[in-house]
Parts: structure tokens; sequence; C-alpha cells
């Protein structure tokens, strides 16, 4: 029965054992997308204001709630690139577990709360992301994510295309969205590319590109985001 001696270790497994849960959560998902080629990594654990960053890492407010982790320009986007990167983080959480088992029955650690907290929050984890089922909000589980490209539905990393285009010396540079239509247009091509990444960035999986003249070629993929 949960009584008041075990309020401290309910406190070290909520601000302690789960955001470091998370991190190697986060790091499984972006260790495949850096093999994948992927740009401008980033873990983010927690929700709120933003209070370190540090590299790739930034920890917010409620440090304790909530991770995800973004990258753009992957390389490959193929089924089986996603499926490791969706499946990373399950994986590392499994991978760690079994190591913390393993050096406690080997002697190296000491079997106790810690080492209970992390195992038992660890699988945790790992049941959550690859239960396939719909998060409130709309997102998908890394597990519906897996399960749709292995029952070819790639539909749901299929990307939209944003284009900025200027099709002449001079001319104006236009944003058309997926559909091709017009969205604004700006007298400088960098003003164009910023308002294409905001709106590729809102609306992942997407890519944006270039159109000069009859030059036409990818300059940024933003792939779906692995929570």
């Amino acid at each position: 029965m949960f009584g008041i001696s075990d309020i401290p270790k309910f406190l070290l497994a909520f601000f302690l054992v789960l955001p470091l849960i998370s991190i190697l959560h986060e790091a499984g998902h972006v260790f495949f997308a850096w093999l994948m080629g992927a740009k401008n990594i980033r873990i983010v654990v927690g929700s709120g204001k933003p209070v370190f960053n540090h590299g790739i890492l930034e920890i917010r407010q409620y440090y304790f709630w909530y991770g995800f982790c973004t990258f753009e320009n992957i390389e490959r986007k193929e089924k089986l690139a996603n499926i490791l990167i969706f499946s990373g983080g399950a994986l590392f959480n499994l991978l760690s577990t079994i190591a913390v088992i393993l050096l406690v029955e080997n002697d190296v650690l000491s079997a106790g709360m810690l080492t209970y907290q992390f195992t038992y929050f660890s699988m945790y984890y790992v049941f959550f992301a690859l239960l396939p089922m719909l998060y409130p909000g709309g997102n998908f589980s890394d597990g519906k994510v897996i399960l749709e490209l292995l029952k070819n539905r790639e539909k749901i990393v299929k990307e939209r295309t944003y284009r900025i285009q200027c099709k002449a010396e001079n001319e104006k540079w236009k944003v058309l969205n997926h559909r091709n239509e017009l969205i604004q247009t700006f007298d400088k091509e960098e003003d164009a590319l910023d308002k294409a990444r905001k709106l590729a960035q809102e609306h992942r999986p997407s890519r944006i590109i270039r159109i000069k003249g009859d030059d036409e070629k990818e300059i940024q993929n933003y792939p779906r985001i692995p929570l």
C-alpha cells in the first residue's frame, strides 16, 4: 500500500527518473535520424518555456512532462528509414533497461529504488510508445506510424511540398502551397524562404522546393516529429 514514506520515492521517479528516460527515448529517435543524414537535430525535454539550452538539448520549465525531437533534411525517406527512426526511441529504452538489469545481476550496480524505477518506467515508455494509437491532439504514437508503414500506408509520412519560385530575373519571389496556390509574394528570396519554412515546420512532413528559372531543387525537408 502507498504510504506517506513513499512520497519521496514518488517525487524521485517523476522529477529525476522520468526525465532521464525521456532523454534516452528521444536520443533513440535522433540517433537513427542522424544515421539517415538528418541536420539541425533538436531534443526537447518537458513543456512550457525553455530554461536551458546546450548543443542539441533543450530543457523546458516542466521538464518532467512530455518530450519530442525535431530534425530536418534527412537523406533517406523510404519506408525502412522511417520505421527505424520511429522505433528508435522504444529500442533505446529497451536496451537501457536490459543494460541496467545485467549490471544489477552482475553486481556492478546495487538493486534499489532507482534501478527499480528506471526499469519499470522504461518499460512503461516502451509500451505506450509502441501501442498503435492516437494521442490527445491527434498526434500518432510511434507504434501507430510504424504499423501504418508496415501496412504500406505511406500516406502517413507523405510530404506536402511548398515552393518558392522566381521565373525570371527581377521578378518577385512567390510562395506556393502544396496545391500550387499562391500564398504570398516577396521582393527578397530570404523573406520568401522564411515564410515557406514557417509553413513547412507547422505542417510536417513537408519539404521546400526552390525554383529559379528552369532550375529546381529541394533545399529543405521537415519529417514528421517522433514523440
